[in-house]
């Protein structure tokens, strides 16, 4: 029984862990690849899955990689070049859609 709680536990870090490695949208998160993350994490239990999250959490400020916000979708440039380009497919089109 004294094992079972730290085996549990384990698992289910680890579990936690290569589940947010890889659904990171970077290839490289933290300047590492994907598959680096997860062998350190299988191959170091609690200090690789420890390291991990102590990396998520002091980059959770820095957004400098990531898009920016905006308060409704009329302001992102993206968006709207999308709804422009849709239009003039509908336009071309005669109007069906």
């Amino acid at each position: 029984m004294r094992y079972l709680i730290p085996m549990v536990i384990y698992l289910g870090l680890t579990a936690y862990v290569i589940a947010d490695v890889a659904q990171h949208r970077d290839e490289e998160p933290y300047r590492m690849p994907k598959v680096l993350w997860v062998l350190i994490v299988l191959m170091a239990p609690y200090v690789g899955a420890g390291a991990w999250i102590i990396v998520k959490w002091v980059n959770r400020g820095s957004r400098g990689e990531e898009r920016p916000r905006y308060a409704s979708p009329d302001d992102d440039p993206d968006y709207l070049m999308w709804l422009n380009e849709r239009e003039r497919r509908r336009r071309q089109q005669g109007g069906r859609d």
